[in-house]
């Protein structure tokens, strides 16, 4: 009974927030996994909405052939897909102008890391979304925790499954509200042997896998951790402080080793989405690094991760000097930089400023300054 009540008190907070801005709100179920009931309980809000008045219609669900999942179906209003063919196979996509063009209150778009298929108005799902908010109406939309970008190695690592489908972070930065689908990892292993998540063919492979109970807690820690952040986000800008705290700002300092910057970038971004603060990401290029000097294969993923830190919410600051500390410094103080990160001291771009004098400098400079500075494995 509690349960259900609360349910409606969703329903009920997410109808006022749909009628307070022209702007279309966005309402996020995010889960540890696949089979969590993420599609579940977005269709079963559309029903609860349809009840209230609310002009809702499902712009895309995958329900997996869930039967429960499937059943929701029943009596609510959706729009077709949008037939394509793509390498001589008839495929379906999420019908986007037909979205606009229909104007529902609410519109339910599943699946929000779904790469579009080539042709389409826009690369990934996600930006079919902001295009949705954008025209006023308000989305109800699911992602696995496993498709969040600053997440992705670390999710990797755990899983030992290379993730393709990403989102940005700021995706989730937008959302108005995140709900997290949680189960034990007990309850979903439960679930993937009645063959509530997988045809029960592929139940054995699956738990050998992905649905090993060591792997589902962590997930379910990141996804928990998650939620917490952005709750903590909501609460910093909706409930005003007596006492204002300093406007964090991060630094992100990389060289041309790919790996590295990768991980400083990611990490980096993950600090910069928990103090909802702006970030830059700060590439000093020295003579040892010109553009002749160093292989191809490594400006290659230099530029790759100029289009990460992009993608993550940063401005790129690339700049030309042999005086990297003195650069990072004189950086930091013009844009008011709060906190430096940097990678482990053994990584290519700081193995000059260890072996010489050059890293008390930026120490002693630092500690005369608020300025923090994170060395990040």
């Amino acid at each position: 009974m509690e349960e259900q009540e609360h349910k409606d008190d969703s329903v009920k907070h997410f109808i006022e927030l749909i009628q307070k801005s022209r702007r279309g709100k966005l309402k996020v179920y995010i889960g540890m996994s696949a089979g969590v009931g993420k599609s579940f309980r977005m269709l079963q809000e559309a029903h609860a909405l349809l009840r209230n008045g609310i002009n809702i219609q499902i712009g895309f669900i995958e329900t997996h052939n869930r039967a429960d999942t499937h059943a929701l179906l029943d009596g609510l209003p959706a729009i077709s897909r949008r037939r394509t063919f793509y390498k001589g196979k008839e495929l379906e996509e999420m019908d986007l102008q037909t979205i606009l063009n229909r104007h529902p209150e609410v519109v339910i778009v599943d699946e929000l890391a779904h790469s579009n298929i080539e042709g389409s108005k826009n690369a990934k799902r996600w930006q079919d979304v902001l295009d949705i908010l954008e025209a006023g109406i308000s989305v109800i939309t699911a992602v696995n925790i496993q498709h969040l970008e600053s997440l992705n190695e670390e999710v990797e690592n755990i899983t030992g499954i290379a993730i393709t489908e990403r989102i940005p972070d700021k995706v989730l930065q937008l959302a108005d509200e995140i709900v997290n689908i949680d189960l034990t990892a007990d309850e979903l292993i439960d679930r993937l042997k009645e063959g509530k998540i997988y045809d029960k063919s592929k139940v054995e492979t699956a738990l050998q896998n992905f649905f090993r109970s060591d792997k589902i807690l962590q997930l379910r820690e990141i996804a928990l951790k998650e939620v917490a952040h952005y709750l903590e986000r909501k609460i910093d800008v909706e409930i005003p402080k007596q006492i204002k705290l300093r406007a964090e700002k991060f630094l992100a300092c990389i060289s041309s080793n790919a790996t590295t910057a990768k991980t400083v970038i990611r990490k980096t971004a993950r600090l910069a989405s928990y103090y909802r603060s702006p970030w830059i990401v700060l590439y000093v290029q020295s003579s040892n690094e010109s553009l002749d000097k160093i292989k191809l294969d490594k400006q290659r993923h230099l530029i790759n991760n100029f289009k990460l830190a992009t993608e993550l919410g940063a401005e790129v600051v690339k700049l030309k000097s042999d005086q990297i500390t003195q650069t990072i410094i004189k950086l930091a103080q013009e844009r008011e930089v709060t906190t430096i990160c940097i990678g482990k001291p053994h990584l290519s771009l700081f193995q000059v400023i260890l072996q010489t004098a050059i890293f008390n400098e930026l120490l002693k400079n630092l500690s005369t300054t608020e300025t923090d500075l994170v060395i990040l494995s």
